[in-house]
């Protein structure tokens, strides 16, 4: 199977004609045909006009059909078989290993996402009988279940190719809604982006669904990805990316006459947070762990850790001299674009020309136009504090070692950052005091705590947050990684004194999708939880 540079409009494959966008050789910078031609805005009208008209239908189908629908999907990808992998390797210049295990997560979450919708939980199921003898007044019959928002516009990220773009985390969570899904395809990956976006289009024919369901669009430029935002019929948004283009998504979501939600995720440096007992028993094994955490993926992971807050003294010197050491071994990787490694080369030549930082170690030199050198740097908690530059993200592996004169000031500073996903707490038995008193002002900033790890790594499942206060996510209260993820394009409708005929089969008596459900606020378990828990 080979990409033919088509969009895909609902059943349709379809010649842009608005531009042309040409992939790169990610390792060579060189051009890789075909030309995958701009969606016009009759396009973009057409596709919207479709998932609109599929919406009413396709929130409707029971949770089997709807969950028949999502592992279709997750199939037809694996049936895409090596050309979906070789594809995504020269677009990307990520290795073959990596892409497996990416395709792994994508297929996975897929069908968490259709174990969720069987069980019909984010249903939400609420019914509060009519008590027509209630002194001094009636109760009127009240039921409640939870519907999908609308048509979602969903972006794909550069850094995951399949995970977070066309069939990824937020195409999966919106379709699980019971949400079209309109996908603006990342120009960095349009050939991998058409693969997958086939094979979304041949579950959705072969499942008998509207052919709304699903639409994939290239943009030779802004405008598209901005007219989606701004169409009526497009009621949420999905992004991953630069902290400026999810604003930029925010503002014209906000401006709409119907403002909508943009789920938008951007900018993290995730701390890592050296407590003195683990620094003075494991200094040189914390720094291999971290080394490698930071040089993953070249770096590209929105969790990398991109700053470390430690004591100074001889243990952290241990630790930087360790990380030192093993940074320099560490080869030079290609980075996705071009236009990334760019960025990623001029933000480290302003960092090692910052007069209060120091450039500590770097990696091996690169082999190709296309890779890049780790870099580890060191300032001090006051030159932190003053330089509100030395807190912005570096997209790439790079990190910022800040020698902190006590804990107490590593406390104010983790109190002067900006919303981040994860926080890493390296700590013995010895430090449990300590790191207690720090637990409200993590809560506060990041989505995601953990302890003796790095934030590289994220699991997709149930108790998993993907999120933070902003700038991390534009709203730090939900998550796109995880089966919570499906809240995001949820809203709560309530029914009163509607005859049972009229009443949607999540709320009719008869049960008949054997949900669990809220009587009267007591929790009544359906027939899957019993099935899987027997002893309830």
């Amino acid at each position: 199977m080979l990409p033919t540079g088509k969009l895909l409009i609902g059943g349709q494959a379809v010649d842009g004609s608005n531009g042309v966008i040409r992939a790169i050789n990610a390792s060579t910078g060189a051009v890789v045909e075909p030309g995958f031609g701009g969606a016009t805005l009759a396009d973009l009208d057409r596709a919207c006009s479709l998932a609109w008209s599929a919406f009413d239908f396709y929130r409707e189908t029971s949770p089997e059909k709807r969950a028949q629908f999502l592992e279709t999907i997750a199939n037809y990808i694996l049936d895409i078989g090596d050309p979906l992998i070789e594809r995504c390797m020269i677009e990307t210049g990520l290795p073959q290993g990596r892409l497996l295990g990416e395709r792994g997560r994508t297929i996975g979450q897929l069908r968490m996402f259709a174990d969720v919708v069987r069980n019909g939980d984010y249903i939400g199921a609420r019914i509060d009988p009519a008590q027509p003898e209630r002194k001094p007044l009636p109760r009127a019959d009240l039921r409640l279940r939870h519907i999908g928002v609308g048509p979602v516009a969903v972006f794909g990220a550069s850094n995951f190719p399949l995970a977070f773009s066309v069939a990824g985390g937020d195409t999966a969570s919106a379709l699980a809604a019971g949400c079209p899904v309109i996908v603006k395809v990342h120009s960095a990956h349009p050939g991998t982006s058409e693969l997958v976006g086939r094979a979304v289009q041949r579950a959705v024919q072969d499942c008998g669904l509207p052919e709304g369901t699903f639409s994939l669009l290239f943009d030779s430029g802004r405008e598209i990805g901005q007219g989606l935002v701004k169409d009526h019929r497009i009621k949420a948004a999905g992004f991953t990316g630069s902290r400026g283009g999810g604003t930029a998504l925010m503002k014209l979501a906000a401006a709409r006459p119907e403002p909508i939600p943009v789920y938008a995720e951007m900018s993290s440096i995730n701390p890592v947070l050296l407590f003195p007992g683990a620094l003075k028993n494991r200094a040189e094994g914390v720094a291999s762990m971290f080394v490698q955490s930071l040089a993953l993926g070249a770096g590209q992971f929105c969790t990398n850790p991109g700053l470390v807050l430690g004591v100074d003294g001889p243990d952290l010197d241990r630790f930087i001299a360790a990380a030192s050491v093993a940074l320099g071994e560490t080869p030079a990787q290609t980075m996705l674009t071009p236009g990334i490694h760019k960025v990623y080369k001029d933000s480290i030549e302003r960092t090692v020309s910052h007069p209060e930082v120091k450039t500590v170690a770097r990696g091996v030199e690169p082999e190709t136009p296309g890779q890049a050198r780790a870099a580890l740097f060191v300032t001090t908690a006051e030159a932190f504090r003053n330089h509100p530059d030395l807190q912005e993200e570096i997209f790439g592996a790079s990190s910022l070692v800040v020698r902190c004169p006590d804990l107490t000031s590593v406390l104010d500073l983790i109190e002067t950052l900006e919303g981040q996903l994860t926080a890493a707490l390296h700590l013995d038995d010895s430090d449990h005091d300590e790191a207690r008193r720090f637990l409200p002002a993590l809560e506060r900033r990041v989505g995601r705590i953990l302890v003796n790890g790095f934030g590289t790594g994220v699991e997709v499942g149930h108790a998993m947050v993907h999120g933070g206060p902003f700038p991390s996510t534009a709203d730090g209260r939900s998550t796109s990684v995880g089966s919570l993820a499906i809240e995001r394009f949820l809203r709560p409708v309530s029914y009163q004194d509607l005859p049972e005929a009229l009443l949607p089969d999540a709320l009719k008596s008869a049960n008949p999708f054997g949900l669990t459900r809220r009587i009267d606020g007591k929790l009544q378990l359906g027939i899957a939880v019993a099935r899987e828990n027997p002893g309830l």
